[in-house]
């Protein structure tokens, strides 16, 4: 009588043989992406990361509450900019085109245009998050710079919600904080510039950026936006250059597929074989 032979279980891959589970039960991986030995992160070092970000952007809050406090605004309306825009580019552009004498609509139209890039933040974020309906709208204030920089850095779901709704805690609650306390004391800081806290926002995004540049695409089209904002500044309203900027993704784009289309069309023409097979 033949020996029945039990079928060898498939590795799923990445694990080692020993720790093979089918799906469904006790450490087997799923497909909400929650942190575990298997290519996740752990939850403390995803906090740790968080509050870094969180605290480091979060003093430079004190720079627009000086700012804004120096430059004519009330109390009130520094805090209420914090408490209800909350994307620190778009503050600062307000509070800087109204500094300059420009007219209030203009400087708002421009703070405006300089948020919309959160907007694309949040269709992307939404699809990794994957949060509930109704929790949504209150997340949607959340959606900046810094929370989607660290969201876009974790390898799970759950390390995405963790880093998205830690970021935000702290750097909302510092932000305000700081902000508070800034326009409280503008004439005891005096001169922000001397400071530099500015400066820390851009800074921390730059640095969390510059590690998820790994193709020469990415880096092309980094280096593309770069070129065009800085040469849009000087001639286009604040928050226009950004927008445009957004085209170098699919400039780049455009470029590289010219060049692969021609890539594979010399390839064919160099190719007997392939000749005859398109013949046929």
């Amino acid at each position: 009588m033949a020996e029945q032979q039990t079928p060898a279980p498939v590795r799923a891959e990445g694990r080692p043989p020993d720790q093979l589970t089918a799906p469904g039960t006790p450490g087997a991986p799923d497909s909400s992406g929650a942190s575990g030995a298997f290519g996740g992160k752990p939850d403390s070092a995803v906090v740790r990361d968080a509050l870094g970000v969180g605290v480091a952007v979060g003093l430079s809050g004190f720079a627009f509450g000086v700012t804004s406090a120096s430059n004519g605004l009330s109390l009130l309306q520094t805090c209420a900019l914090s408490l209800l825009v909350f994307t620190g580019a778009s503050q600062f552009a307000l509070v800087g085109a109204l500094a300059g004498g420009g007219n209030p609509v203009t400087a708002a139209a421009g703070a405006f245009f300089l948020g919309v890039r959160n907007a694309f933040y949040g269709l992307r974020l939404s699809q990794l998050l994957q949060l509930p309906r109704w929790v949504r709208p209150f997340a949607a204030q959340w959606v900046i710079d810094e929370t989607t920089a660290v969201t876009l850095a974790q390898p799970t779901r759950r390390a995405r919600r963790i880093g998205f709704v830690v970021t935000g805690l702290t750097l909302y609650v510092l932000w305000n904080l700081t902000t508070l306390l800034g326009a409280l004391g503008a004439e005891a800081i005096g001169d922000t510039d001397a400071w530099g806290l500015d400066a820390a926002g851009p800074a921390t995004f730059l640095a969390l950026l510059a590690p998820m540049l790994r193709t020469t695409t990415e880096r092309a089209v980094a280096a593309l936006a770069v070129v065009l904002m800085l040469g849009l500044v000087p001639v286009l309203p604040n928050g226009v250059p950004v927008l445009v900027a957004a085209l170098a993704a699919p400039l780049v784009l455009f470029v590289q597929g010219r060049r692969t289309a021609a890539a594979q069309a010399g390839t064919a023409a160099a190719d007997p074989n392939s000749r005859e097979g398109a013949d046929r």
